[in-house]
């Protein structure tokens, strides 16, 4: 899903300290068998969302716009409800931001399938375009938000923090803007592993046979399309030639020490997934919610494979509850939103400005996984080209 953001500061880019997703595809005749189905939804009913002057929610480009905030909060008030996919209430912190925003609000958010994919995102926009049970807003790798935003799926709206964002982390036509992020990371169970590994070489030794997993497939999964960039650098590749990451997930799959169950707080516990690669700020997660549960997890970010990178927010074309959707980007990108990222180890796209501005939960921010040096993030181009590579590679690396 994020990537997928944020003086000595702890921001990305440019940063020399720390650094701190599949719904259900549903159409009426046909679905893929593999996922879960949902209620086919005809045009919804959409609530009165106009302002007294006539201007509509779904073609507002910012709450300005729309006759201001609180017109915006009375519009989506009306609507009632918003509905998401791919949010687990672990990921992120996610489930206080969900909860916050029903408790500021009185929206009720539906989130579907929690554990899926940014693509499986993108495809029930597509696939469920003019039914009430479409997504209202997405949050996808960036890589994901780029290819979205190239078949004109999302709506230009800014929030009123837009001008903050790092001009790198976001599409100058406001489709879409990175939201919260951090490093690739290697988390290990050292209940179970006797020498947990800090290193992408560490994870060719055979004492791993079995044990190193991905959140997802790379071709779907941010958080995957991630580790094999991480690996690509680890492995004389760059950000231009994801290759190397791709070889080097065909060698663990060769030797036997990758296992191709997607790892999930479920896995880790029952230690299906002992070794997993994923985000810093899900695996430190993990460490706090497995206290007293018999799981040791310990995080490195590996310096042979130092990738940052960050999810982003965007808005469906075709909301069905436009003003909620429009409402809930507001809600994210405030100070409170950002700051419940934090608390959830990851970086928030706003982090430098708030420290500027005094907002920042410092507490939070001491708190985030070490990391030394500077990040380094992939154009849109690069992105492009890598996605494209994957899904010619991928299959045929980790087949058998």
């Amino acid at each position: 899903m994020p990537t997928p953001s944020r003086a000595p500061s702890r921001n990305l880019p440019g940063e020399t300290v720390p650094l701190p997703r599949t719904a259900a595809l549903a159409g009426c005749l046909a679905a893929v068998a593999a996922l879960t189905l949902t209620a086919c939804g005809a045009a919804p009913e959409k609530a009165d969302n106009k302002t007294a002057t006539g201007k509509d929610a779904a073609t507002a480009t910012s709450a300005e716009d729309f006759g201001g905030l609180d017109a915006l909060v009375e519009a989506a008030k009306k609507e009632g409800v918003l509905h998401a996919m791919a949010l687990p209430r672990d990921w992120a912190n996610y489930g206080a931001l969900i909860d916050g925003f029903t408790q500021k609000y009185g929206i009720k958010v539906e989130v579907e399938n929690p554990d899926g994919s940014s693509q499986d995102e993108i495809n029930a926009v597509t696939s469920r375009k003019g039914q009430d049970r479409a997504p209202d807003v997405l949050d996808l790798g960036t890589s994901f938000a780029v290819s979205g935003a190239q078949q004109d799926l999302f709506a230009s709206y800014k929030v009123a923090a837009f001008g903050s964002i790092p001009s790198a982390q976001k599409d100058d036509q406001a489709r879409w803007y990175n939201d919260y992020g951090g490093y690739i990371s290697i988390g290990c169970d050292a209940a179970r592993v006797k020498n947990c590994p800090t290193t992408f070489k560490d994870l060719l030794k055979p004492e791993y046979k079995g044990q190193v997993a991905l959140n997802g497939n790379p071709t779907k999964s941010g958080s995957a399309f991630g580790g094999v960039y991480a690996a690509a650098l680890a492995s004389g590749g760059s950000l231009d030639d994801i290759q190397p990451g791709i070889d080097f997930f065909g060698q663990l799959k060769k030797n036997g020490n990758y296992t191709p169950v997607e790892s999930t707080p479920a896995t880790v516990e029952k230690g299906e997934t002992p070794i997993s690669i994923d985000w810093d700020y899900l695996n430190a997660g993990y460490a706090d919610q497995f206290k007293g549960k018999g799981v040791d997890w310990k995080v490195a970010v590996p310096e042979d494979g130092k990738y940052a990178q960050f999810y982003a927010q965007a808005i469906n074309k075709d909301a069905p509850h436009p003003a909620a959707a429009r409402l809930w980007q507001e809600w994210l990108y405030s100070p409170e939103g950002q700051n419940l990222w934090l608390k959830g180890y990851a970086r928030p796209v706003l982090m430098a400005a708030m420290e500027g501005a005094g907002t920042l939960d410092k507490a939070a921010a001491a708190k985030l996984p070490q990391v030394s040096g500077t990040p380094t993030f992939p154009t849109e181009a690069q992105q492009t080209k890598a996605k494209g590579v994957l899904a010619q590679s991928w299959g045929k690396a980790v087949a058998g």
